[in-house]
C-alpha cells in the first residue's frame, strides 16, 4: 500500500486513524521516510492511530539544524495535535530523537521502542561525504545498512544519492550527524522510566549488537530482542518478525 504525507501548517506527517485510537508514532532516521515503515503502518493501523511526522532537517533554519531542533519540532507537533499518551518508535537517528524527547516529556509517553538507535555509538556515514558525488560509493554505503544488499532498491539508493549530492541537504545531513555524535546519552538513560522495547539486527554494523545490549543495561525497564540475518533497519528487512515482537510488547502495556 502506498502512503503519503499531508501538511498542516509547518507540519508534514502521515496519520492513519482518529483521536479515539492511541497514537503509535514512528520516527525515521537520517535518510529515512515512509517507505521504511510501510509494513509497520499497514500492520498496526487497524488498532492504533499510526502517526509519522517528518523530521525537518532539510527545512529548519540553518542555525536550528541539530538534534535539539528536531526534538523541539517533535514536541511542538505532539502539543499541536493534542496527543496525550503516545507510543513512540524510532529507528537510527529517530531513536535518538525519541530518547531526547522522552527525557524531557516522559509524562506524554506510554512506551518507547528503539531499533538501531544512535545515542551511544554509531558508525556514521558523515565522515565519508567527500566521496558524495560517487554513485557507486553511495550505493555501497546504502547497501551496508542491510544484511541483504538487494533491500537497497535503486529508488532508495537514488534518494540517498540525491540527498548527499545536494549541497544544501548534504550540509544539513553532516550537521545533524555531528549533533548526534555530540549528544551521547550514556549518562542519562537511567532516567528513562517508561517501558522500553529494543529490537536489534544481529548483523547491524552501524549500531552493532553491543549497542543494543548497552541500552538494555542502562534502561531499567527494557527488553532486548535480536533478529538474525538482519542489520540496521529490522522493520524493513524482517517486517514480520519485527511486527510480531512489537505487537507482543504493546499488548502487555
Amino acid at each position: 500500500m502506498q502512503y503519503a504525507y499531508e501538511r498542516d501548517g509547518k507540519y508534514e506527517f502521515l496519520e492513519t486513524g482518529t483521536e479515539t485510537k492511541e497514537p503509535l508514532m514512528l520516527l525515521h532516521g537520517l535518510f529515512g521516510g515512509l517507505s521504511n515503515f510501510g509494513e509497520v503502518i499497514t500492520h498496526f493501523s487497524p488498532h492504533y492511530n499510526v502517526v509519522m511526522p517528518t523530521l525537518p532537517m532539510f527545512d529548519l533554519p540553518l542555525r536550528k539544524v541539530s538534534l535539539s531542533g528536531l526534538v523541539d519540532h517533535l514536541a511542538d507537533f505532539i502539543e499541536y495535535k493534542g496527543y496525550e499518551r503516545v507510543h513512540i518508535l524510532g529507528n537510527s537517528l529517530g531513536g535518538h530523537v525519541a530518547i531526547l524527547y522522552a527525557l524531557a516529556h516522559q509524562e506524554k509517553l506510554a512506551t518507547i521502542t528503539l531499533t538501531g538507535s544512535s545515542g551511544l555509538f554509531e558508525s556514521a556515514m558523515g565522515n565519508t561525504f567527500p566521496k558524495r558525488n560517487n554513485y557507486e560509493f553511495i550505493k555501497q554505503k546504502t547497501e551496508s545498512t542491510f544484511y541483504r544488499p538487494e533491500v537497497a532498491t535503486k529508488e532508495l539508493v537514488d534518494e540517498v544519492f540525491n540527498t548527499v549530492t545536494d549541497r544544501n541537504k548534504g550540509l544539513r545531513v553532516i550537521m545533524t550527524a555531528k549533533s548526534a555524535v555530540r549528544h551521547n546519552l550514556g549518562d542519562k538513560l537511567h532516567l528513562i522510566q517508561r517501558p522500553t522495547l529494543l529490537i536489534w539486527g544481529n548483523q547491524d554494523t552501524i549500531t552493532p549488537p553491543f549497542v543494543g545490549e548497552k541500552f538494555n543495561e542502562l534502561i531499567e525497564d527494557s527488553e532486548l530482542h535480536f533478529i538474525d540475518e538482519c542489520a540496521h533497519a529490522p522493520m524493513m528487512e524482517e517486517p514480520e518478525q519485527f511486527n510480531a515482537i512489537l505487537e507482543q510488547f504493546l499488548n502487555k502495556q
